[in-house]
């Protein structure tokens, strides 16, 4: 029962829903349940979790407990429940219904393993989760074909994914290591930090770690607060040995990090004040390096605004990462080796006091969990002349400009900024976000491609905008 109530918890603590839970009050359907058991089932097996939740008696754009009347021991067509479901799933499942009570309100969790070895059917069909829609699998076969992979090979790491660059030498590593003082065995070091996939290829940690790792790391700099504004700075650090671009990243940060004389109550001496937390800047880009969805092809991003920088990483928490053990800095990394590596090098350490030390300056406010992403926000500090202490400050004096780069419209700049933001966004979103027609939208990719700033990388349905300036 605890851990039910702990499960739940849990769930709620997130912003939206994920493709592994779903929430619902009263909601009844039986073999519309059966195929979200399928849908939940296969898509937990596709993030890599264990488990997939379905939850009645929370109200799923809110979160807020509301309670249920729903019944899992009810009978359907005169056979119970469970056994109707169960009946029509393949392979079997064994899921469990559980009921409640949370804020002496009546709630019922049910739990449904993930896939494991072939995915799973209701009624002789397959489903699988598309955000928060339940899907029929047979209409996303880059989808179907990734789940296959997955039971067959287990949940994509950097370790178990092969490079698509074969040709990867190592001499900046070596250097990097014999700068720490320590010595790299020119003839073991590829095995022992685990370089290779079980066929002998080089895997995506070893392309990361090598002299060119195809992965560049942009620091943008916009004039005002949203990416509508000028952006009239990016830094990219890239195309090497990935440790040399987060030392590159941090040192950049510390230029960024102007010193401000605050005069308030000065009798003497004058006291500086730098613009943000230099430990919490560093525990948060570190962080992103180390969580850091790396397979999925995208990179972190830094954005820096008139009033503060966003730290954002790709993909999600690890599989085996709570939000209440990540915000009590019981580090999970999505990618272990390459954790492991950092400790060694001491560029990160084993306590996890990243995450609690960032929460203790800002809050867990600081922190926003999104679909595909994590974000780290570092307000400012501003000082003005008269010592006096501003939330921001806004160097573009024209409001009104709305333009990203010369040459594009209103328009176009906002969704290039929603794609820079993230990625993974699709043509219907963007419709949603930007207020504008299917027209409207196709018309300015089309422009933003032949310009230069975006390609398509994969489908439309699987794949992702790719960003070229």
């Amino acid at each position: 029962m605890d851990m039910a109530i702990d499960i739940i918890k849990e769930l709620r603590e997130y912003d939206s829903e994920r493709e592994w839970f779903e929430f619902k009050v009263n909601w009844f359907v039986a073999d519309e349940l059966g195929e979200y058991i399928s849908a939940l089932s296969n898509s937990a097996a596709i993030v890599g979790r264990k488990y997939a939740y379905f939850v009645w008696g929370i109200d799923d754009k809110t979160h807020e407990v509301v309670g249920t009347s729903f019944n899992c021991n009810q009978d359907v067509k005169k056979e119970p429940l469970k056994h109707y479901l169960a009946r029509q799933l393949s392979p079997d499942v064994n899921f469990v219904f559980e009921d409640v009570f949370i804020e002496d309100k009546k709630l019922v969790l049910l739990t449904i393993p993930a896939a494991k070895t072939v995915p799973v059917s209701y009624a002789r069909e397959r489903y699988i989760r598309i955000g928060s829609s339940k899907e029929n699998l047979r209409k996303y076969p880059e989808k179907e074909s990734f789940l296959f992979e997955v039971l067959r090979h287990g949940f994509p790491t950097i370790e178990n994914t092969p490079s698509e660059y074969q040709d990867l030498t190592f001499e900046k590593l070596l250097i990097y290591y014999g700068a720490k003082g320590l010595k790299l065995n020119p003839d073991t070091f590829k095995k022992n930090l685990s370089f290779y996939t079980e066929d002998g290829k080089y895997n995506i940690l070893a392309q990361l770690l090598s002299d060119n790792s195809h992965m560049q790391i942009r620091v943008a700099i916009f004039s005002g607060k949203t990416k509508a504004d000028n952006m009239y700075s990016v830094r990219e650090f890239g195309n090497q040995c990935l440790l040399y671009s987060l030392d590159e990243v941090l040192r950049y940060g510390d230029v960024l990090n102007i010193i401000q004389a605050d005069e308030r109550d000065r009798v003497v001496e004058r006291k500086e004040v730098p613009l943000f937390e230099n430990e919490a800047f560093h525990e948060a880009v570190i962080n992103a390096f180390v969580h850091n969805k790396w397979v999925s092809g995208n990179e972190p991003m830094i954005t820096v605004y008139s009033d503060r920088i966003e730290i954002l990483s790709r993909g999600s928490l690890a599989p085996e990462q709570t939000m209440e053990g990540f915000f009590a800095g019981e580090s999970v990394p999505v990618n272990k080796k390459l954790s492991e590596i950092l400790l060694q090098l001491h560029i990160s350490e084993k306590t996890g006091r990243g995450v609690p030390r960032i929460t203790q300056r800002y809050g867990r406010e600081a922190y926003e969990f999104r679909e595909n992403s994590i974000v780290v926000t570092i307000p400012f500090n501003w000082i003005n002349v008269m010592g006096d202490k501003v939330s921001n400050k806004v160097s573009n004096k024209n409001t009104d400009e709305t333009f990203v780069e010369s040459g594009l419209t209103e328009t176009q700049a906002r969704i290039l900024a929603e794609i820079r933001n993230n990625p993974n966004i699709t043509r219907e979103r963007l419709m949603e976000k930007i207020k504008v027609g299917k027209t409207t939208v196709y018309t300015a990719i089309s422009t933003l491609k032949k310009l230069g700033y975006i390609e398509r990388a994969g489908s439309k349905k699987t794949g992702y905008w790719k960003i070229l300036k």
